[in-house]
């Protein structure tokens, strides 16, 4: 399998498992531990993320992201965004503070997300289409599932701002790997601007 490829979906199964860790047990932090926090609130938070992104995320993908000719940098920013979200919520006292963080939550999505579909696409062994989807499909569900119970415990135990933290952490180290993946795909398009004799010489 394509190593670019390869590390994508590694950073996308962490970085969406990490995030599983919240999702299941988010509305009963905001009711229970913030400041005007009801299920009305905590049902306007999700409302506010996915219209962010979904408003947001068709021009950015037609008059940035398809004609950026560096898509990991695209990637890398609204991860970014992304993995600011946790750390967000883990000083969070009011549900106002829960409202900024998922609009900062949707841009980064509205960003991230059609680059990395883009980037899957490029990357992807059109041999193999059907198993490397299923791959990162599997990873994404099988990440996605365990940390739904694993999620619950650590807050129940530990409590939410020790989630939070962890989820943040996590999140970080996918956020790595695409930092790892710019390099190697930044080295790659260099060596495609070289003439091919220096191009095979440097692989060496």
């Amino acid at each position: 399998m394509n190593k670019k490829l390869m590390l994508l979906i590694l950073s996308d199964v962490l970085i969406l498992s990490s995030f599983g860790l919240i999702g299941p047990i988010f509305a009963i932090f905001i009711i229970e531990n913030l400041e005007n926090g009801t299920i009305v609130t905590a049902g306007l938070a999700t409302t506010i993320f996915l219209i962010v992104k979904s408003v947001f995320q068709l021009p950015l993908s037609r008059y940035l992201i398809d004609k950026e000719k560096h898509k990991t940098r695209s990637l890398l920013a609204g991860t970014f965004l992304i993995v600011l979200v946790p750390f967000i919520y883990f000083f969070s006292k009011s549900v106002y503070t829960i409202f900024f963080a998922q609009v900062i939550y949707g841009l980064g999505a509205a960003m991230a997300y059609p680059s990395w579909f883009s980037l899957f696409t490029t990357y992807i062994d059109k041999r193999h289409k059907g198993f490397e989807y299923t791959l990162w499909s599997t990873g994404v569900g099988i990440g996605t599932a365990l940390s739904a119970y694993f999620g619950a415990q650590i807050a129940d135990i530990l409590g939410f701002r020790v989630l939070f933290f962890v989820v943040g952490i996590i999140a970080l180290a996918g956020f790595s790997l695409l930092i790892v993946l710019d390099r190697i795909d930044g080295r790659a398009k260099k060596e495609q601007k070289l003439p091919p004799e220096i191009s095979s010489h440097m692989k060496k």
